[in-house]
Order: C-alpha cells, then structure tokens, then sequence
C-alpha cells in the first residue's frame, strides 16, 4: 500500500513541475508582448522615464534563468513594480461620438497561462489606468492616422547577441501589433507569426540572416502597401543588373509584355508576347513558391506582379533566360546590366513612344490616362469629351490626384464614398471609426454618358480610393481584375538598417465594406491573356468597349 502510495505521490509531483515548466519561445513571446504593452500603456513608460530598450536588455538574461511559470511571473511582477506606481484614474470614459472598431483590439493575452494572477490582474490595472499624455515613443497626425516613430534608439542590432536581436523583433512587431489597422486580416494569426519568428531570429548568425528573418516577419501581415528595404554597407552592397523588358506573371510563365531597352532587346530577340519559363534553371512555378514569405501582398495578383520585379534583377551580370517560343523551349545565355543601360528607353529622349493624357477614340467614346494626367489637364479634358457617349478612366497605374475635379463632373450630387479607422493613441490598440470623405455636389450639367474604369493589380492606393469615388456616379462600371488591396495613407518607419512601411487606416466604403486584401471589385471580369499580349491587342480596354456598344 506504501509503494503504491509513493508511486502516485511521484507521479503527481512530476506532472505538477512539469506542468509549470516554461519553454523559451514562450517566455520570450511573453515578455515581448508585456514589454510593448507597458512601453504604450504604463504611464512612466509611455511617457519617457525609463530607456525602455536596455530594461529589455536587463531583463532578457533574467528571462532566460527563469525555469518555471512561477519564477518567471515573479519576474515580470518585481520590473513592473520596480518602474513606479501607477495612478489610479479609472474609469477613463471615452467620449460619446467615439464608436470603436474593435477587430483588432484583443488584451486577452493577459491571461497568458505562463502568468500567475497576480501579475494578470496588475496588467489589467495598467491598461484600466493607462497613460493619457503625449507618447515618448509614438505619434499620429491627427485627422489623418498615421503613425511615426520618435525616440526610438537608432542603435544596430548586435547580430552576435541573441537579446539584442530580439530587441529588434519585439519593437516591430509590437508596432504593428498596436498600430496596424487591418492586423485581424492576416493570414496568419500575429502571435502565431512571433513564435515562429523568435527561433529564427536567435538561429541568425550574421546580418544577412538576420534581415532574412526580419522581412520574413514583415511579409507575414499581407499588406500590399508594404516594403521591407535595408540599407546596405560597403561589405553587403552588391550592385543589381536588369533584364531590358518588363512582364507580367499568368498561368505560372512571365510574358514579356514592356520593352525598355532597345538595342539589348534586339541584340538577344526579345519581344513583347515572349513567354519565360526558367531563370537560371528554376521555373516561374518554382520561384513563386520559394518567395512566398520574402514578398508582402495583400493578395495573389498583387504578389505575382511584386515578384516580377524580383525575377527580373540579379546579382550576376550572367543569367540564364530560357523562353518557349513557337512550342520550343531555347535557353540564352544573357549578360544583363545597370539600371541606366538596361532601361534605356527612360533616358534616351524620344526612345519612348509619348503617350496621350485624354483621346477621342471610334464611336465617340473617350479615353483617359489616369496615370498622366494631371490637375491642370482636367478642364481641357471635359471640354473635348463632355459630349461623348462613354468616357474611360484608366486606371491600371497611380493617378495624379486628379479625382475631385473628375467626380465633381461625373457626380449630379454630392455623396460619401469612404469612411475610415484610426487609430486611438489615448488607448493603443483600440481604433476608432473616424471621418467620412464626400465628393461632388448639386450639379445638372453632370456628364450623362457611361463612366468606365479600368483595374488590375497595379491600382492601388489611390488608385483604388479614386475609383470608390468615381463609383458614386451611379452610372460607373469597373472592368478588369482584382486590384493591389492596400488603401488609404501609409506609415512609414525607420529602423537601424532598414526602412518599411505599412497602411496607415482602415479604409471602407459607406456601408463599412472592407477594401483591405479585397480591393475593388470589378463588375466585369475580365484578366490579359498570353495570347493576347502576344497579338497586341489590350483585352480589358477591348471589353470595356464592348460593354459601351452592348450594355452586356
């Protein structure tokens, strides 16, 4: 009875300390949550009382030693006691014309099963009794949304030290865990993408992996506004060299579908409708996989078209291209060069054939370059093409800025066609519906003929803001593909050795229908084809004009 007695006795103890045992990834997840936490909410921290980057550095050994739930809740109760008393000022009432949009916002985290209660409930006081004042390390523009960093340490990570790395991590994740506005679209849920990316950061042993863990960090939030740049050193600087064309990515090849360096194209027999199905021995499908989490898009179209780009710089002057031509697979063996020689169609005067900012096309319809055209334009534009039966707006580029003048002629009446999230810097995380944008007015001298609008994956941004606007008419009809999926501004951010950036609201339409990853949706369908590129022909302008003719 005594043996079976002491055999339970140890079985329990051993499923009791193994219960409170703590991996690292969890502990470092932990802390780096708590650490952003009490940088944006404790209000000696928030307000610059502490360098809040070599606290973590302290702690972090500390972490480190920490082996169970227990010692490491102790842990982060003492640093959190050891920054001061936190004023008690609950309840903070919100102001009545606040309506929040809480998707984003979860502090659940709080009841971490790593944490004791006692140090929940101190988070929980932390955040009912947060910092009101102006932030040390964040600000926004009001009435605007973005946000900017400032007295953020500009110090490079120390790519030998694991903790100095992480530095890194935390800060970035943790502005984007707070300050991102669509964080609740991501694929991949955000705290999934810090337990994955801790390991990877330790495991870097020099400043190319490490930046290699990073961008795959910054590709996981699926925003098509983002980029992830480093600035390079004299010791990591490479020089880049072109391919002398642009293309396009459908059914897994690269069709050439852009000259821009005549002789070079000439002297290899590139042309436009040329299909690419391997650089350097890897197929178009083999480099779209392997890119997936070095690449930021907010959707598929949006990723092929940023990861032609990519494909089409190398490191080497020498490349091997091998292209299908006439049911023949032919490999070339290229010499690519600098930008300047590669593209010299942009600084030879007159290589480049000038496009028209408006035109009258057959059968009186109207056609405009949203991509050149400009506000000083847009009177002569109206007057020679007030009068057509049809008018469209291409938009398959970034506009000039040009949409108040454009829909206060479309539109017979003023009407909203964006609303917006910002964030609530009094309560980091939470944003907040705020703002409407409205466009026209009482106007019976509107333009009575079809409105078309041209998309693809390059509308963005404004692009896609515009052609909401232009949607208000009532009489606008979208044609084209799926857009870039990324609205309204931009927040931008500087770290040591790299730059990246992320959008900076919510946008939505009036009836709060998401644009974000979704884009603007295209009443009719209609993508390039191979075949088509190859015989000249624009097939999306093409159905436009078909739509003009038919209705159908």
């Amino acid at each position: 009875m005594k043996k079976i007695t002491l055999f339970f006795l140890i079985v329990f103890t051993q499923t009791i300390f193994s219960a409170t045992k703590i991996t690292e990834t969890e502990k470092l997840a932990a802390t780096c949550k708590v650490w952003g936490f009490l940088k944006y909410y404790h209000p000696n921290v928030a307000k610059g009382d502490f360098n809040w980057d070599n606290q973590l550095l302290e702690i972090l050994p500390k972490v480190e030693k920490a082996q169970t739930k227990e010692e490491f809740s102790l842990l982060l109760e003492n640093w959190i006691d050891n920054l001061g008393t936190v004023k008690e000022i609950a309840p903070i009432i919100a102001p009545k014309d606040v309506e929040y949009f809480d998707k984003n916002f979860d502090l659940s985290w709080f009841n971490n099963k790593a944490f004791s209660k006692k140090l929940s409930k101190k988070l929980k006081f932390i955040e009912q009794n947060r910092f009101q004042g102006e932030h040390f390390y964040i600000s926004g523009v009001e009435n605007v949304g973005n946000v900017y960093l400032k007295n953020e340490s500009n110090a490079h990570p120390d790519f030998t030290d694991k903790n100095s790395k992480l530095r890194m991590v935390f800060m970035y994740w943790n502005l984007v865990e707070y300050f991102f506005p669509d964080k609740y679209l991501m694929d991949q849920k955000w705290d999934t993408t810090l337990e994955k990316i801790i390991p990877l950061a330790i495991q870097a042993e020099n400043q190319d992996d490490f930046y290699l863990a990073m961008r795959k960090l910054v590709s996981k939030i699926d925003d098509s506004h983002t980029e992830f740049y480093t600035y390079p050193s004299s010791a990591t600087h490479k020089p880049k060299r072109y391919f002398p064309a642009d293309g396009k990515i459908i059914d897994e090849k690269l069709v050439v579908t852009e000259i821009l360096g005549d002789s070079l194209a000439q002297a290899y027999d590139i042309k436009i409708g040329d299909v690419i199905t391997k650089i350097n021995d890897k197929t178009i499908k083999d480099i779209i996989s392997e890119n997936r989490d070095l690449i930021c898009a907010s959707n598929e179209p949006k990723y092929l078209e940023k990861l032609v780009d990519k494909i089409l710089l190398s490191n080497s002057d020498i490349v091997n291209v091998e292209f299908l031509k006439n049911g023949q697979y032919i490999t070339k063996t290229m010499t690519w060069s600098d930008y300047h020689d590669s593209h010299r169609n942009e600084f030879k005067k007159g290589a480049k054939k000038k496009k028209e900012k408006f035109k009258l096309l057959e059968n009186n319809i109207g056609y405009v370059d949203m991509g050149i055209i400009k506000i000083k334009n847009i009177p002569d534009m109206i007057e020679a093409l007030k009068d057509t039966k049809a008018i469209v707006f291409d938009m398959r580029n970034y506009p000039n800025g040009t949409f108040e003048p454009i829909a206060n002629f479309i539109n017979p009446q003023e009407k909203k066609f964006a609303i917006y999230t910002r964030p609530d810097l009094s309560y980091p995380g939470r944003f907040k519906w705020s703002g409407d944008t409205s466009i026209g007015f009482d106007n019976k001298d509107y333009y009575k003929g079809k409105v078309i609008v041209l998309l693809d994956e390059k509308s963005q941004s404004q692009a896609e803001w515009t052609a909401m606007c232009f949607q208000t008419s009532g009489h606008t009809t979208i044609v084209g593909s799926q857009t870039a999926g990324a609205d309204g501004n931009v927040s931008e951010f500087d770290f040591a050795g790299f730059h990246t950036l992320f959008s900076g609201i919510g946008v939505f339409y009036p009836d709060k229908r998401e644009t974000q990853r979704i884009g603007i949706i295209p009443d009719i369908e209609v993508k390039q084809t191979i075949k088509g590129i190859q015989e000249g022909r624009d097939e999306v302008l093409d159905r436009a004009l078909v739509f003009i003719e038919s209705g159908k």
